[in-house]
């Protein structure tokens, strides 16, 4: 799968994440601030070797080996000036940013940890028996934290996404009632050790 395709599946998938929703900047241009903002994420998981793809191409996701000393890492993320004028606006962007500061919060303060920056699967790819994507990419996070002997971290505002990482195996450890309104459900997924 090219690298545009990917950008495609990932603005189409950001269309239906409530914090994308809410970030976005609401306007004429809608359709290529979300266009803009799958690019950016993209290249940023190119970049970092992060990037995951489901064999068919039909789940995208993105996860990080980070650490809470890796300051630039979260900076571009947020700060990222591009961002502010060509996704969120101004208003929107700080709103972003104050949520940001709470969800940053729920990680580890020290130690590196993989994050799950993001995670989709096209709706055609969704619950069909056949295709199994979920549950083939869950197999690719867990060899690497298994691999790496790290942790996975992720959160979401979909009840129904956290309850599929609770069937991955994922541990609940934290609710947030999130400024929209919205339960922010915070999990995390600790490796078996390497010779189990």
């Amino acid at each position: 799968m090219n690298k545009q395709q990917i950008i495609d599946n990932v603005s189409t998938l950001l269309q239906e994440i409530p914090t994308s929703m809410e970030i976005v900047k609401d306007d004429h241009k809608r359709e290529k601030r979300f266009h803009y903002l799958a690019k950016h994420m993209v290249e940023k998981a190119i970049e970092k070797d992060a990037l995951i793809t489901s064999p068919d191409g039909k789940g995208i996701a993105i996860l990080f080996k980070t650490s809470s000393k890796d300051k630039n890492f979260w900076k571009d993320l947020i700060m990222d000036i591009k961002l502010a004028v060509n996704v969120t606006g101004i208003s929107k962007g700080l709103n972003a940013l104050k949520v940001q500061k709470y969800v940053k919060a729920q990680r580890p303060k020290e130690g590196e940890y993989l994050y799950c920056w993001f995670w989709g699967i096209l709706s055609d790819a969704r619950g069909s028996d056949d295709a199994k994507t979920a549950y083939d990419m869950k197999n690719q996070f867990y060899a690497i934290a298994r691999d790496l002997q790290l942790p996975i971290y992720a959160e979401t505002r979909i009840r129904r996404i956290s309850l599929a990482y609770r069937r991955y195996g994922f541990k609940l450890f934290n609710e947030w009632d999130h400024p929209s309104g919205d339960k922010m459900y915070f999990l995390k997924y600790t490796p078996p050790a390497k010779d189990e």
